[in-house]
């Protein structure tokens, strides 16, 4: 039987699972924003507790990084995302996640060729085009004026 690139598109659309992509963003949208409400609530409580707004929202993202690398070590996090998709990636947890999930994985390969070198596996890059990318932006700015 000889098979034409229609005809494979065609079986291929017949056989593809259709994306659930309404609930996949309403769960993004929920879980991402659950996330925030923590962050908040942690805020506040930090606030409430004395520290000025500042020094509050630095311990809120210490606070947070170390919720979800805790939440990565426990194997938490991972069935969170399953769940929660893209709503999993708010920028601070889901980049504690990308630092940790690594390190957790290649432990076995020893601390320095395996948790150290591969542990900003996924990070590395968007430490050093954000980095790349900051300077660019304030060249633009300063030259700008």
């Amino acid at each position: 039987m000889e098979t034409t690139p229609e005809k494979y598109r065609a079986y291929v659309r017949q056989k593809q699972k259709k994306s659930p992509l309404g609930k996949d963003m309403a769960l993004a949208f929920l879980i991402g924003g659950l996330i925030c409400v923590l962050g908040q609530l942690i805020l506040d409580g930090y606030i409430a507790a004395g520290l000025p707004r500042e020094e509050a929202a630095t311990a809120t993202s210490v606070s947070l990084v170390f919720l979800s690398a805790l939440l990565t070590g426990l194997n938490l996090y991972h069935r969170l995302a399953r769940y929660g998709g893209a709503g999993t990636l708010v920028p601070i947890t889901g980049f504690a996640n990308a630092v940790v999930s690594p390190a957790i994985d290649f432990k076995a390969e020893g601390f320095v060729t395996g948790m150290a070198a591969k542990m900003f596996l996924v990070a590395g890059p968007v430490i050093v085009f954000g980095t790349l990318a900051s300077a660019v932006y304030g060249v633009i700015l300063w030259l700008i004026g």
